[in-house]
């Protein structure tokens, strides 16, 4: 009598192989999936590297970063730019005060006024055009930093409050 290790096991042999054939079977199927994914992978990454119209991807990466550097040196004249605007801005007269009167009761009429330009330290001048039957007369006085060392008239004081902001404008 033979003797066999498959002989001792409480399974028909045959159940063994089926079964072993079946995950053949399987896995052999899992493979095929596997190589199918990996082509269709290899030609989207293939489409992908070729690009649009046989441009490489380097191509469009190189021209990508040459567009970077010329936005990033563009911005920097940019920044440039705005700090020379506001530089200038600073210095250009930017509040004003205007109070129109009449110099002399019985002549004329309100063509006499005083004129405050300021700038963003509140220094600048007062303009005082006084208009008499005998000519216009033009008077300037200095302002520094919203002080003046010449006396103001009232009309002088109004203007000049006004371009400080301490008073509203009078609509005449």
């Amino acid at each position: 009598m033979q003797s066999s290790i498959l002989s001792s096991w409480p399974v028909d042999p045959a159940y063994i192989i089926i079964g072993l054939a079946a995950l053949t079977l399987i896995l052999l199927i899992a493979v095929i999936i596997c190589i199918m994914n990996t082509r269709k992978l290899y030609r989207n990454y293939d489409y992908f590297m070729r690009g649009r119209d046989a441009e490489t991807l380097e191509d469009i990466i190189m021209e990508q970063i040459e567009e970077i550097k010329n936005l990033k040196s563009e911005d920097k004249a940019n920044k440039e730019a705005i700090r020379s605007l506001n530089r200038n801005q600073r210095a250009s007269y930017q509040k004003f005060g205007l109070v129109k009167y009449n110099a002399f009761k019985g002549m004329g009429g309100t063509l006499s006024f005083a004129l405050a330009l300021l700038d963003y330290t509140n220094s600048g001048f007062v303009i005082n055009s006084v208009h008499s039957r005998e000519g216009c007369y033009l008077y300037v006085k200095p302002v520094d930093r919203g002080q003046t060392e010449t006396l103001l008239g009232n009309e002088e004081k109004e203007a000049l409050e006004q371009a400080l902001g301490y008073r509203e404008a009078k609509m005449n």
